[in-house]
């Protein structure tokens, strides 16, 4: 008894020492910058920065091969904390947040078809494009919404996804994940927006959705700052050039164009250190200021649209 009692204890030990051992012969060194960087890191392995993790992206701003602001959910604060473990300068990262560009929901949008498969974007797609008559919606089916680890995204009544910009952390996830690539990684400060991805021409796309851009450029004429182009007949805002002054907001015939600032522009106001120099008369593209030169101009705040053009 006793002979089988050593027996296992002497195998016990070995072991032990073999795991010592080796524990100790291929032990990996961790960079205590990657453990620095780690904790300013959100750990919620997203995928958003273009890494499998947290860990993975932490490792990857230690060696200088990924920049300190490739996390999309960490925030300002937390590169400048692994700015200074890596003792370089923090940089700024544009702020973006995810938007839909679509709004041919079930009231809105033709169906071709009566779709009966697994409740998913992606497997949809695989029969004839979806059940959508256009080709560029949102099929509705909440795969966006599953992809978010944040809950920043939920389904509407008619079908199409809303994004609450207060919890979106433009990690991308719902962008890769959307099949129809309708959502966008848009600038935060741009709340101007036109939300149709469809690239049909305007009598196809009336065939097929009722608040979906035609491409009339009617948009494009209104905008006094040449901040609306036309790529292939949709209406496409150029953010570096768009005021905001939403003078093509009123335009669009089939109201594709989201004002999010509608009822909150400011109104400019002149001070009375006015020299009236007309300068702003003659930038204002409403013709909102008015006053005899020389003397102290005003505006008309029923006309004044908010551009700061005269600012």
């Amino acid at each position: 008894m006793w002979q089988a009692v050593l027996g296992l204890g002497g195998l016990g030990m070995a072991a032990s020492l073999s795991l010592v051992f080796a524990s100790k012969k291929f032990a990996v060194e961790v960079d205590p910058k990657v453990q620095a960087i780690l904790e300013f890191l959100p750990g919620a392995n997203c995928g958003g920065c273009g890494f499998p993790g947290c860990s993975a992206m932490a490792e990857a701003m230690a060696k200088g091969s990924a920049p300190i602001t490739g996390c999309p959910v960490g925030g300002s604060d937390a590169v400048k904390r692994i700015a200074e473990i890596l003792g370089v300068e923090a940089g700024t990262r544009d702020a973006v947040v995810a938007r839909v560009l679509c709004m041919g929901g079930c009231k809105s949008a033709v169906e071709k078809s009566r779709y009966h498969g697994i409740s998913d974007c992606r497997a949809a797609t695989m029969i004839s494009g979806g059940s959508k008559a256009c080709g560029y919606g949102c099929l509705g089916f909440g795969t966006c919404e599953r992809a978010c680890p944040f809950d920043a995204i939920t389904m509407s009544p008619d079908g199409l996804p809303v994004i609450n910009e207060d919890k979106c952390t433009s990690c991308g996830n719902c962008v890769a994940a959307c099949p129809k690539h309708i959502i966008k990684l848009l600038p935060v400060n741009k709340k101007v927006t036109v939300c149709c991805s469809s690239h049909d021409k305007g009598a196809v796309v009336k065939k097929k959705c009722s608040v979906g851009c035609i491409g009339c450029s009617l948009c494009q004429k209104a905008c006094p700052f040449d901040a609306i182009e036309m790529d292939r007949f949709l209406a496409r805002i150029i953010p570096e050039k768009c005021r905001q002054c939403g003078l093509c907001v009123g335009k669009c015939p089939t109201h594709v164009i989201e004002d999010q600032l509608k009822g909150l522009r400011p109104v400019a106001l002149i001070h009375e250190a006015c020299n009236g120099c007309a300068e702003c008369v003659k930038v204002c593209p409403v013709a909102a200021i008015q006053g005899q030169p020389g003397q102290l101009h005003v505006v008309d705040p029923a006309k004044c649209v908010g551009c700061r053009a005269c600012a």
